[in-house]
């Protein structure tokens, strides 16, 4: 039923393979062994994923190695269809807001905190966090890894000391306008920097 829904059970077979594999790349002959199919079929779907951007293909050792792409714009409903583990599913957006501002809350010495990217729709920031304050990296690690899990995917983040970001602000850095002048939402901006920009 599933196979009619998506094009073909080679198709299927391979977005379950990618997208319970994230951060995994597999080349061809790896493919077909590990999901039993013929190659020339698994050749043609990986041909129209990679046309479609859900996977990307990277060659090393004189082979060609594909993954799941994790800032494909619909990798999130596509891992909660295909994903074995339970904590792959999908959290309500009210309940996902909430728990956003209790773990950014965690981290007391940050004044700014701006989300885009692959979290706010319309971004094509390559940042998802910008994180401005003191906080400590091993914290900020801490919180990233529970954020990652909630949202099932790798996020990129960058977090700079008030100092830098405010002179980056002030000089109209390339990364901070890249950010500010796309879409993003603002979680944490405790002097009002950003809110005083718009």
């Amino acid at each position: 039923m599933i196979d009619a829904l998506f094009g073909s059970k080679t198709r299927v077979k391979l977005l379950h393979l990618f997208l319970n594999n994230p951060g995994k790349s597999f080349y061809v002959r790896e493919i077909t062994r590990l999901i039993d199919e013929q190659i020339n079929s698994v050749r043609r779907e990986l041909s129209n994923m990679l046309e479609v951007g859900i996977i990307t293909s990277d060659s090393a050792d004189n082979k060609l190695y594909y993954g799941v792409d994790q800032r494909y714009e619909y990798y999130v409903p596509l891992r909660t269809i295909f994903a074995d583990d339970v904590s792959a599913k999908v959290v309500q957006p009210k309940a996902k807001a909430i728990s956003w501002q209790k773990l950014v809350a965690e981290l007391t010495d940050v004044r700014i905190a701006v989300l885009a990217g692959v979290l706010v729709p319309g971004s094509v920031s390559k940042i998802d966090i910008l994180l401005v304050g003191s906080a400590s990296p091993t914290k900020i690690q801490r919180v990233m890894k529970a954020i990652e899990k909630s949202e099932g995917r790798e996020l990129n983040y960058s977090l700079l000391s008030y100092d830098e970001f405010y002179y980056r602000l002030s000089v109209r850095d390339k990364f901070i306008t890249e950010i500010l002048n796309g879409k993003y939402t603002i979680l944490v901006d405790t002097d009002n920097v950003l809110n005083s920009q718009k």
